[in-house]
């Protein structure tokens, strides 16, 4: 145990976050730099080192969390290293973007503000990075066996690195110009940096993982030769398919899914262009969708200078604490003010999108909503309650209705799907093609980062063991696991 008084005399303490005047006209993270290391080793000397931690079963990744926040508090930082990446391929990643559902699970949480177990997390991997503990770690010896990995997202990477160390040849695809997936040109630069992306990746190729950029498989590459050329494939290709919302005026222009507005501005900060070709300049911007990635397109329109922003959600406000009916250790649903909403911006919910309303030129110019209320279960329009506001940029962060089936990829191979769409696999995370594998959210649908890593070290086993016979790579999860949710 860290401290065996230290969830008792020290408080929760997080990450501080720059001013707002100050972070809105640059795209470099939000956190002011070097602020956690001088209160992290008490923060992490507040776990109580739980004989149930289930800290370990609110992550999927089944990370070591009172190990490694043993080793933070004691300062001994290349072994809390060790002991984070032992079950975390990129703790740079889930440490910056995921909602820390570890946290939630936090025995100590049942009464008391919960460790910060993801302020340690990007703490001990920062540190790790800086002192040249993250070293590349290729094969003792090659398989002969080749694997192809398709997406370079998080399960993807995750995948790739975990069969290149077992000796294996692997290639990714990816179909973007760049490597990293929805990290690359989903996520904001002022949510994680690309130099994390970056320099994980220059790691990879020195372990031996080759990567091929601007080849989509299924319209560049026939996927059923693909197979033919590798002796296995893992399908890492995520749930890219966007949920729209079929109302009049949907064709207007102006309207855009968060993922055709949110790559361009980070195709700015990568050099490709001096100003991005959709832009908040100026105008009134309305995000539809309270999650995550609607946050990420409001954070990006204050930085481009927005007139104003409002979010849209359809669904009632949170509550700021647990309701009976989210106990813990499950993840509850919480009103949530991320560092974009801090910026200012609009939040309105339980209303509903009607219709747009465009000018002469076909641009949209107002938005029509309506409030809507549960009714026996279901969602029922409030009379009277209708009214418009402006909008002259609006985003659709609705969510992932499944994989990419338009380029060919599914029909190629031949596979079968689940019935919500998704590609269905077995045990061993294997399609119904012999030697095609599918990780991440194209076989679980729309979830988390730590879902997809875990998909990908999972993965990962299931294709070492089809090409030798047997493995010893972990697999932290099961197909058919799900999170920790009433």
């Amino acid at each position: 145990m860290a401290d065996p008084k230290g969830f008792l005399t020290t408080g929760r303490e997080v990450a501080k976050t720059r001013p707002v005047e100050e972070r809105v006209k640059d795209w470099n993270e939000v956190y002011v730099p070097g602020s956690l290391l001088p209160i992290i080793s008490k923060q992490a000397g507040r776990c109580m080192d739980c004989g149930i931690p289930f800290c370990h079963n609110g992550c999927p990744l089944g990370n070591l969390i009172p190990e490694w926040n043993d080793y933070a508090y004691r300062e001994d930082w290349s072994a809390a290293s060790e002991r984070l990446h032992a079950t975390n391929n990129f703790p740079e990643f889930t440490g910056r973007l995921c909602p820390a559902p570890c946290e939630a699970a936090c025995v100590l949480g049942i009464n008391q503000p919960a460790v910060t177990i993801k302020n340690v997390e990007v703490s001990i991997i920062d540190k790790a990075w800086d002192s040249g503990d993250v070293t590349p770690q290729p094969p003792e010896r090659l398989s002969g066996k080749t694997v192809a990995v398709i997406g370079s997202g998080p399960a993807g990477l995750a995948a790739a690195q975990q069969l290149t160390r077992a000796g294996h040849t692997v290639a990714v695809y990816e179909r973007a110009d760049r490597i990293g997936g929805l990290l690359r040109y989903g996520i904001p630069e002022f949510k994680m940096e690309k130099v994390h992306i970056n320099r994980r990746i220059e790691q990879m190729r020195a372990e031996g993982t080759k990567f091929r950029t601007e080849i989509e498989i299924g319209r560049d590459i026939d996927a059923a030769k693909l197979r033919q050329r590798y002796d296995a494939v893992v399908i890492a290709a995520g749930a890219t398919v966007s949920r729209d919302l079929p109302v009049p005026g949907r064709e207007l222009r102006g309207i855009h899914f968060a993922m055709e507005y949110l790559p361009l501005a980070n195709k700015v900060q990568e050099g490709d262009f001096v100003a991005p070709p959709i832009t908040a300049e100026g105008k009134h911007v309305v995000v539809i969708g309270g999650g995550d990635t609607g946050a990420d397109c409001v954070g990006t329109a204050h930085r481009q200078g927005a007139a104003s922003v409002t979010q849209l959600e359809i669904m009632p406000k949170p509550g700021e604490e647990r309701s009976a009916g989210q106990p813990w250790p499950t993840f509850p649903m919480l009103y949530k003010v991320t560092s974009a909403h801090e910026e200012g911006g609009e939040r309105v919910y339980s209303v509903s999108t009607t219709h747009f309303e465009g000018d002469e030129d076909g641009n949209v110019q107002f938005l029509h909503l309506v409030e809507v209320e549960f009714v026996d279960g279901k969602l029922e329009q409030k009379p009277g309650t209708e009214r418009k506001i402006p909008a002259q940029l609006v985003t659709l962060a609705m969510g992932f209705t499944g994989t990419d089936r338009a380029n060919g990829l599914v029909e190629q191979f031949g596979l079968e799907l689940d019935e919500r769409g998704n590609i269905a696999r077995d045990a061993d995370f294997a399609t119904n093609v012999d030697g095609v594998f599918v990780a991440g959210d194209a076989g679980r649908g729309q979830s988390l980062i730590v879902w997809a890593i875990a998909e990908g070290r999972s993965a990962a086993r299931g294709v070492d063991r089809y090409l030798t016979g047997a493995s010893e790579l972990p697999a932290p999860i099961r197909p058919t696991d799900r999170a920790l949710t009433v």
